[in-house]
């Protein structure tokens, strides 16, 4: 059966600002300045977004946030499969408090393959990611888009698990991401086509 995904980043935050691990433990709202990326960008993005879209969205603020201001009163559908990754220990620290930390330093020498630790592994965010994805899909009638507002962990697990790329080229920036043309039985997923959104 053919469906459509969009898959979109939520818009900044402060800590994205100062280039922080902002994961699942920490449920900060969009900043200033993302309330004016997502209000500026506001029309370009429904352009993308089908009218009849189902709108889901990870239950962190800054992504419901962002979905309330792009939803037109439609209905927001939480999915906490959708949070961010459990970044452990390094939560809401940046590069340069953690560069002379030897559980940074090895994480990084794996190339980012290594579980975080005290949090998750790549393997278990790609698992709960495409069962949010799934579960998305199952929730949408078959003639409609589902538009999903989440996290840049979420759209490199799910792109890097469709399409067998490399996890890190698939990285986005805030309110970027991707919109996908699916082939699915329910459970097995297959790409035919993305596109890169913003």
């Amino acid at each position: 059966m053919y469906r459509r995904c969009i898959l979109l980043r939520h818009a900044a935050t402060p800590g994205n600002e100062e280039k922080r691990y902002t994961g699942c433990r920490t449920d900060e709202a969009l900043s200033e300045a993302g309330r004016r990326m997502v209000l500026e960008k506001r029309t370009e993005l429904l352009m993308r977004i089908p009218a009849d879209a189902a709108l889901f969205s990870s239950p962190l603020r800054r992504a419901s946030e962002t979905a309330e201001i792009l939803s037109d009163d439609r209905q927001i559908t939480p999915l906490q499969e959708m949070r961010e990754t459990d970044f452990g220990d390094f939560e809401g620290k940046n590069y340069e408090e953690l560069k002379e930390d030897p559980a940074y330093c090895a994480w990084i020498d794996s190339g980012g393959t290594l579980p975080f630790p005290g949090g998750e592994s790549r393997e278990e965010v790609t698992a709960r990611s495409m069962a949010g994805l799934r579960e998305a899909l199952r929730r949408t009638p078959a003639d409609r888009t589902a538009c999903i507002i989440c996290h840049g962990g979420n759209i490199m697990a799910v792109m890097s698990a469709l399409t067998g790329g490399d996890f890190y080229d698939f990285q986005t920036g805030n309110l970027t991401g991707y919109d996908l043309e699916l082939e699915t039985d329910g459970e097995r997923i297959l790409v035919t086509a993305y596109h890169r959104l913003g």
